[in-house]
């Protein structure tokens, strides 16, 4: 569990570097966010990759992607895609481990992102080997490594589902002169507000929370990206108090969804609904595939 948790800190640490929040310095904060990669199994991509997509995901208040994992699931053998639903039946995040997997592939399939082999092929030749030495040394240790990287990307997964009910666009969709996509919907602050929620681990004890980085805390960090996480929780309750009600959604609130729509959530691009209450979260879907740590 200590392993997961150091992962888990890891990925999260990489978002306080990618908006400089940490160190007044870019380039320190580029430094530390690439020892965090290597440390996590993110150092695939580039920082200035995540950077710019993240940035795009503040900015454009839209998940912007390199690909839209559903769609290519559509496009997979059956037995693909029936393996892929088994495994996120049995919990395993079959989904987010393809994910990683493409970061890996797609430069060697896709023409677009070519150029970033030779980077992929030289991280390969570190890590593999250290990977095989690690089973050969102690076969239980590289098992519960694997097992320690699988809870990390379920935590992940867990607390990305429940933050924001953005669209999602390509990359390479058009947009207009204005930088706006061509869809014509409004994403002002407003829409910003309402389509992002803060899945706080605990109310009454904050400190859980820290066991995100206070990732949880998500409409305080949209409010104002800058703050960093340690003054999170003080700058939620300026903005919230002690609230329950949205945008506000306690995990103990999400537990129920996140297990009944666990294959919907993979299959469907439909966030589904959600309202305030008690109950208010159980038609809520949630997203998948959205993860800052899979740009290319």
């Amino acid at each position: 569990m200590l392993t997961a948790e150091t992962l888990i800190i890891s990925a999260y640490l990489i978002h306080e570097f990618s908006h400089w929040s940490i160190f007044k310095s870019p380039k320190t904060n580029e430094r530390w966010a690439n020892i965090m990669a290597w440390i996590n199994g993110s150092c695939y991509t580039t920082y200035q990759a995540i950077r710019d997509q993240h940035m795009k995901h503040h900015v454009d208040r839209a998940d912007v992607l390199d690909f839209n994992v559903q769609q290519l699931m559509n496009g997979m053998p059956a037995w693909i895609k029936t393996m892929i639903v088994a495994l996120e039946w049995l919990y395993i995040p079959a989904f987010e481990i393809m994910m990683h997997f493409l970061v890996i592939l797609l430069p060697f399939f896709n023409p677009q992102f070519h150029k970033k082999r030779l980077r992929i092929l030289a991280i390969l030749a570190i890590r593999v080997p250290l990977f095989v030495v690690m089973a050969l040394v102690s076969l239980k240790a590289w098992l519960l490594y694997l097992v320690a990287y699988c809870i990390m990307l379920t935590v992940l997964r867990f607390a990305d589902a429940f933050q924001h009910t953005y669209d999602v666009f390509l990359k390479t969709d058009a947009k207009s002169s204005d930088g706006k996509f061509k869809d014509g919907k409004l994403r002002d602050r407003a829409y910003e507000h309402a389509n992002t929620f803060s899945n706080l681990a605990s109310i009454k004890y904050p400190w859980l929370n820290l066991l995100f980085l206070n990732f949880p805390y998500h409409n305080a960090h949209h409010e104002k990206p800058v703050v960093p996480w340690h003054k999170l929780p003080e700058f939620h309750k300026k903005l919230y108090g002690d609230t329950t009600h949205l945008p506000v959604i306690p995990m103990s609130r999400l537990l129920k969804t996140y297990h009944k729509n666990r294959i919907k959530r993979v299959v469907s691009d439909d966030y589904g609904v959600i309202s305030d209450g008690p109950n208010g979260a159980d038609q809520f879907v949630g997203g998948v595939g959205v993860s800052f740590l899979t740009a290319i």
